[in-house]
């Protein structure tokens, strides 16, 4: 098996599959507005699952100080938390809040496009761990980006109602995990600094499950919904345990 900085380059066109989530995610956004809560469930349970199941446990194994790493956990899961608070990227506020910030569908789009640099990032090193935990931090970013696609879309046509806006905004987060994986595959860290790494994009994983992906995918619950977010989760923790 392939490992280190040359593993690390595997991200590259793995990123690139990013980039198509991402444009699905968006795409599906434009026709289909009533599905959308049904899909975010399954990706939910996927990116939970894979904080818990591989992301932190591998970076218990890269350090010996479990306390620090949650520590770090929950540093992660609280920036990834008041960043969308800051940047008013959460979709939930109510319309007559969301209004009342000039520009904010732009800039909810803006900082989608950020995090998806940093998801890009996050796989780049991750491969630097091993391939099995770069493979699975790939699955919870393609995961996660298909519903920043289709976040994106839905802040700036929320806002303004432009299509052409939307879709420009879609490209630009659609490419941001590419360059985030070009960044990552060319920067070499010693394995505790990944391992500090991965403890903090576990924080930002569960964030993004707990606060963002799965409340919207319940706000209406239903078996099937439930249903969803059990299987991505049983199928994350399947695969985990087959690459390791």
């Amino acid at each position: 098996m392939i490992t280190g900085v040359a593993a690390a380059w595997v991200a590259i066109p793995l990123a690139g599959v990013t980039v198509l989530s991402t444009l699905a995610g968006g795409i599906l956004a434009l026709r289909l507005h009533r599905e959308l809560a049904t899909l975010i469930a399954f990706t939910g349970g996927i990116v939970v699952a894979v904080a818990l199941f591989d992301v932190l446990p591998e970076a218990l194994d890269s350090l010996d100080q479990p306390r620090d790493v949650l520590a770090v956990v929950g540093v992660g899961f609280l920036a990834f938390f008041l960043a969308e608070r800051v940047l008013v990227l959460h979709h939930r506020d109510e319309p007559e809040q969301a209004r009342a910030h000039a520009h904010v569908g732009a800039l909810g789009a803006a900082g989608l496009s950020v995090h998806s640099l940093i998801d890009g990032l996050g796989i780049g090193l991750a491969f630097q761990i091993s391939t099995a935990t770069g493979l699975l931090v790939f699955l919870a970013v393609v995961s996660h980006d298909f519903a920043d696609g289709m976040n994106t879309v839905s802040f700036v046509l929320f806002q303004s109602g432009n299509r052409k806006q939307a879709l420009r905004w879609l490209c630009a987060d659609s490419l941001a995990p590419l360059v985030g994986a070009v960044i990552g595959s060319a920067v070499s860290i010693s394995h505790r600094s990944l391992g500090w790494v991965l403890a903090l994009y576990g924080g930002f994983f569960l964030s993004m499950g707990a606060t963002d992906l799965l409340p919207e995918a319940h706000s209406h619950p239903s078996w099937k919904r439930v249903g969803l977010t059990v299987a991505g989760f049983a199928f994350t923790f399947a695969v985990a345990r087959v690459a390791t």
